[in-house]
């Protein structure tokens, strides 16, 4: 199955102590790069959703941002996170005398911080389960949309490789033709000119000017990196890598068959090769 990199899933639960909301994005990256924005509340999960994106994603850019919001309650129902004031009047006067400087948290400050009160009535551990649970199914999302957009590119490349594969089959039925026509130009030339050589030295140099036309050994690679390229979007294998590798050599095989174009028809068919290449190399940026 073909992976799309790019995608983005929303997933959003409701419940009498609040709200969650997971966002997660990601986009094409040549390695797995995983940014995560947990409120302070959920600090303690982060090496979870780290491992669980490990163990489902291989490559690209993934942002995940989990929003919480404590559900409205009279002040009487507030508590507050001791430990965590103490670490913060504890980390201002730290930073008070490392920068000799005679600055003092305010009460509203510290009642403004992040994860300082909190409902009487949260169960931190089943709020943070349900963060996890809710993180699953946004994740699960996010594959299949990378799933379903993947599905998208694939179609998207087999369109390409069936247009290079026409015109290869075209200039392979052209070539016979443009041969003759070298050879007949040759004469034609040396009748012109009223020049003769001997038969056995306009043969040697029919045979140089066929060589130097030949293009079968490029048309057979193509052919080969295009079967190839099939093989690997119909694999189980990671194929983001791979794929690119084999459009770098499509593209050496399209400029080699340029170089060798003696008519404007394989010189355009060379031209219109390197194009629907680079379309295909687009693409293929977004594959896992």
């Amino acid at each position: 199955m073909v992976l799309s990199m790019t995608a983005f899933s929303r997933q959003q639960l409701e419940r009498g102590w609040g709200s969650l909301t997971w966002e997660i994005r990601s986009v094409n990256h040549r390695y797995l790069e995983t940014s995560v924005r947990l409120p302070e509340l959920f600090r303690g999960m982060e090496n979870i959703i780290r491992d669980s994106i490990r163990k489902k994603l291989s490559r690209g850019k993934v942002e995940c941002h989990l929003r919480f919001q404590a559900a409205e309650v009279n002040e009487s129902d507030l508590k507050l996170n001791k430990k965590l004031i103490e670490r913060l009047v504890h980390s201002n006067n730290e930073i008070s005398q490392i920068a000799d400087l005679n600055s003092q948290l305010t009460s509203g400050e510290i009642l403004r911080w992040p994860g300082v009160v909190a409902p009487q009535d949260v169960d931190n551990e089943v709020v943070e389960k349900q963060a996890l649970l809710l993180f699953t199914d946004a994740l699960n999302d996010l594959i299949s949309t990378r799933e379903r957009e993947g599905e998208v590119l694939k179609g998207l490349l087999c369109q390409r490789i069936e247009s290079i594969s026409k015109i290869i089959g075209s200039i392979r039925l052209k070539m016979p033709g443009i041969i003759n026509g070298q050879r007949k130009n040759l004469l034609d030339r040396l009748e012109h000119l009223k020049v003769e050589l001997e038969p056995s030295r306009l043969e040697q140099e029919i045979v140089m000017l066929a060589q130097k036309a030949d293009v079968d050994e490029e048309l057979d690679r193509l052919d080969s990196h295009l079967n190839e390229v099939k093989r690997v979007i119909e694999s189980d294998e990671q194929k983001g890598r791979r794929l690119d590798f084999l459009m770098q050599e499509l593209n050496r095989e399209a400029n080699t068959l340029s170089s060798k174009s003696i008519v404007v028809d394989t010189t355009l068919n060379a031209v219109e090769l390197k194009v629907l290449i680079e379309q295909m190399r687009e693409q293929i940026q977004n594959i896992e």
